[in-house]
């Protein structure tokens, strides 16, 4: 029996924001692991981050920031990720930019601000990479399907 698909898949690109070039190896291994060519971008810190945001995205009209999800690492030098989370959701053109932290920290002070920060979810990283991999596959087929206002 033919299974009828059903779900209309989007597009979208990452936004990694991620100090350990080891952790964006694995992700980008992660990517491909899971047959997914999605266009990923990486900034090492939040000021890089808020750069490349107002330089593709910092006007008004909505454009790709809609096609775009941020998996956002919390500890990094220069500019952490809350301190990052909180500029951008201060920023009415990026606000609703879906952020899903990406971080080694189960500390309930760091979940209980993302949250407050209206991130998409927290995710702390596995240490197993075949985890990692399948944790990768997870978001990225479940963002593939959401539909997100803008």
């Amino acid at each position: 029996m033919q299974t009828l698909n059903l779900v209309r898949k989007r597009q979208f690109s990452l936004l990694l924001i991620e100090d350990d070039d080891v952790d964006v190896m694995n992700v980008q291994r992660a990517l491909r692991k899971n047959h997914l060519d999605i266009p990923l971008q990486r900034a090492a810190h939040g000021l890089e981050a808020l750069e490349i945001l107002d330089d593709c995205y910092g006007d008004s009209s909505s454009g790709e920031r809609d096609n775009l999800i941020i998996l956002l690492d919390l500890n990094m030098p220069k500019m952490g990720g809350l301190e990052f989370l909180r500029i951008l959701r201060s920023r009415e053109n990026m606000c609703k930019i879906p952020v899903i932290i990406l971080t080694t920290s189960d500390q309930p002070q760091d979940l209980a601000a993302a949250y407050e920060l209206n991130v998409a979810g927290y995710i702390v990283k596995p240490v197993d990479f075949h985890e990692f991999v399948e944790m990768i596959g997870i978001i990225t087929r479940y963002w593939s399907i959401c539909q997100i206002s803008s």
